[in-house]
């Protein structure tokens, strides 16, 4: 490779983020047996690639028929994703663990600020009753950036998580409850007013525990049940290394490595303009290993200075990102 790992995390500019996407972009073609067959089969000349918002996605599926690799290379950890009765889960094989921890904290600490400073709780059943899940592993690192050891995973015992969160909190410490999104409806029914004065995280959509609903009144909810509260949301998924934020229901925004463009759902060329809905195509140049450039299934639209998920296109399979049906 003509760059290093790390230089993603120098990017400060849209000249540098063009200049390094199209270093791997070129780098993934050459040493990424199933991209480059795609971009072949799409008569793809690299040569005349010259800005990252030209470079073909790859459809996310991929993930879950083929080894996604850029050079082969013995993984040192490995992402499963959910999967519906009968179907594949995708994979993602992490090269490099100390360039995964690099992207997800440098970005935590972009929108949230050092992940130290806070004891995190999580309420993510679905995830933790599964194997090789990325979120549970995302979390825990940065549980683990926390030096008082509070905090921790809690699959469906809601009284013992209140009985800590009220604990730390009289620690004077920072909190954030991390959860899936129907663990946290469960849990404000049973339980409101219960903890206050928290950072709520959602993720994960429903999973099929619930009928799904709209971001909006997911927050509406858990703000009225949790009162006074801040509600963020993550959007993430296995198949990439980087994750965008949403605080206090504003729109998502990612981190400088990192971009997303809204495309025709029936061109897989064409991007769409502010408020228009269409595919979530990513960017994660901290994918370097696997591939940077996904075609996602989640429907979305370009808002503001930052982006909104709508819900999944149909027929798709749900997965673990966040999705919030309109």
């Amino acid at each position: 490779m003509n760059f290093n790992a790390t230089d993603i995390f120098h990017i400060n500019n849209e000249s540098a983020f063009n200049a390094l996407a199209i270093k791997i972009f070129n780098f993934q073609y050459h040493h990424n047996q199933t991209y480059r067959k795609y971009l072949d089969l799409l008569k793809i000349n690299i040569s005349e690639i010259l800005h990252y918002q030209d470079i073909p996605c790859m459809p996310i599926d991929f993930f879950k028929n083929h080894k996604i690799m850029s050079m082969n290379f013995t993984p040192e950890l490995e992402f499963h994703s959910s999967k519906t009765t009968g179907a594949k889960a995708s994979v993602h094989y992490v090269k490099d663990t100390k360039l995964y921890k690099a992207s997800l904290t440098k970005g935590f600490r972009l929108f949230l600020g050092d992940a130290a400073s806070y004891a995190i709780f999580a309420l993510l059943p679905s995830y933790l009753e599964r194997k090789n899940a990325s979120l549970v592993h995302m979390v825990k690192i940065l549980m683990e950036e926390n030096p008082n050891q509070d905090g921790g995973f809690y699959l469906h015992n809601h009284a013992q998580l209140i009985k800590d969160i009220c604990e730390a909190q009289k620690k004077g410490r920072k909190i954030i409850l991390w959860g899936v999104s129907f663990a946290l409806l469960d849990l404000a029914e049973a339980h409101a007013a219960e903890i206050q004065g928290i950072r709520i995280i959602e993720t994960g959509g429903m999973k099929g525990n619930r009928q799904e609903i709209t971001r909006e009144s997911l927050h509406k909810t858990l703000i009225e049940a949790f009162s006074p509260s801040t509600i963020d949301s993550e959007y993430g998924m296995t198949e990439l290394l980087s994750q965008a934020w949403s605080l206090n229901g504003n729109p998502f925004n990612s981190p400088p490595w990192m971009k997303i463009f809204i495309r025709d759902m029936h061109d897989p060329r064409a991007y769409l303009k502010h408020g228009k809905s269409g595919l979530i195509n990513v960017i994660d140049l901290a994918n370097i290993h696997t591939c940077a450039f996904i075609e996602t299934q989640d429907i979305g639209m370009q808002s503001g200075n930052g982006f909104e998920v709508l819900g999944r296109m149909d027929n798709s399979e749900i997965r673990g990102c966040n999705l919030m049906a309109q």
